[in-house]
């Protein structure tokens, strides 16, 4: 099997939809010798923030000494951002063996009951971690928490971001029910470390753990300096330090500092000076993440307003984000987005029009990037699937063809 082949399988998978549910990662994850129970893990849910701080946790155990596990989701441009070594995307080798693996294991469940993709790649992701004896593995959930295929496992500390609204649709309408769903993942007698939540999030977070007998530790919202951009960084990076300080796996305050002042992730608030112009890259999808875009830039760029270059998908709060970036605009220019549930650009510039004067949109993502060429500073938001695409077109990672592992459907349990 070639790398490209094992791609098409996973493509493949995509159409078996994505399932809410336990039984399936679990019985996967038996037939690989239950790799989850060899690990020491950290598993981190929430709304917004939650990549950010498992990259925070990653680098500063890696600046301790600790080989180290990371699984995010999605990926911006290649399936192998996903699984990583000491922050090195896993090899197209050991992807494909994994593959070849999974294809004789997924012959022991029934044709209508087959594993789904993001099972398969959380039991892969484990496999490899357990198989590369990482010290510890910052383990991101894919949506909500309680039935997500991450949580079989039995961590050394669940950590819950931000939570906020968001997939509705899946997890509930109002913020108790989302928040009961990130707080599926606390387990009886692990700590639990959360964000500054709001007050009915908070309420249901902490009962949760109090009724597991989970240690709960709620973060002040301080800020703590870290190399990511914005206030909003810099309280996740509080939430880390906190985490880091107080789980089992010991670490010194000097690779706390070193990590926190060297942590990499991409797509967040991420400046890249492309001749004359100023590009900044930030995967602001949701009305949180739109306003912690904004504090970034009012903070730093206070004297410039943007132009700002944004694609949305139809089943997010698009009204809502536009309503924090497109007055700070002095031009808002729309694009489509290469997914099923891709947002019109005519609807999305439609709806710009309320906070910014000059709007306009375009039939493509290259058409809309020769129409900002000239700016001397562009903001470019929306959909994580745009995202990978801008990053791909600019040529700030080589092009993988793999941005369609992204799309999923959810389908009953």
């Amino acid at each position: 099997m070639t790398y490209p082949e094992a791609i098409d399988w996973l493509y493949d998978l995509r159409l078996l939809g994505s399932k809410l549910g336990l039984d399936n990662p679990r019985q996967l994850a038996s037939l690989v010798d239950d790799p989850q129970e060899h690990l020491q893990i950290i598993h981190v849910a929430g709304t917004n923030g939650k990549g950010s701080v498992c990259a925070m946790l990653e680098s500063i155990y890696r600046a301790a000494g600790y080989r180290t596990g990371l699984f995010t989701s999605p990926h911006l441009v290649s399936f192998r951002e996903r699984i990583q070594i000491n922050r090195e995307h896993i090899p197209e080798a050991e992807v494909v063996a994994l593959v070849e693996s999974m294809q004789q294991r997924l012959r022991e469940f029934p044709a209508d009951a087959s594993p789904t993709f993001f099972e398969v790649i959380t039991v892969m992701a484990l496999e490899t971690f357990a198989r590369h004896k990482c010290d510890v593995v910052l383990l991101e959930t894919g949506l909500g928490g309680r039935l997500d295929a991450t949580n079989i496992v039995t961590p050394v500390a669940s950590v819950i971001t931000p939570v906020d609204l968001d997939h509705q649709q899946y997890l509930g309408e109002t913020l108790p029910e989302i928040a009961a769903e990130k707080a599926g993942i606390i387990k009886p007698g692990v700590p639990v470390f959360s964000a500054r939540q709001e007050p009915p999030a908070a309420e249901v977070i902490q009962q949760t753990a109090e009724s597991l007998g989970a240690p709960y530790t709620l973060t002040l919202g301080g800020e703590t300096p870290t190399a990511l951009l914005g206030r909003h960084q810099r309280e996740n990076a509080s939430l880390a330090k906190l985490v880091a300080e107080r789980t089992s796996l010991p670490v010194t305050p000097k690779a706390i500092h070193i990590g926190l002042a060297q942590v990499h992730w991409a797509a967040r608030a991420q400046c890249h000076t492309l001749g004359s112009q100023q590009v900044v890259i930030d995967a602001a999808h949701n009305p949180a993440s739109a306003e912690a875009l904004a504090d970034v830039l009012q903070e730093e760029f206070p004297d410039q307003r943007p132009t700002l270059l944004i694609g949305m998908l139809a089943d997010k709060n698009w009204e809502s984000t536009l309503a924090s970036l497109a007055p700070l605009s002095t031009r808002v220019v729309c694009v489509p987005v290469s997914s099923e549930r891709g947002l019109p650009p005519a609807q999305l510039a439609e709806e710009a029009k309320a906070g910014c004067e000059q709007v306009e949109h375009h039939d493509s993502l290259a058409d809309g990037l020769a129409a900002v060429r000239a700016v001397s500073l562009v903001v470019v938001t929306g959909s994580l699937y745009l995202i990978g695409e801008v990053i791909e077109q600019l040529g700030l990672m080589t092009a993988a063809g793999e941005r369609g592992l992204n799309e999923w459907k959810l389908s009953k349990p």
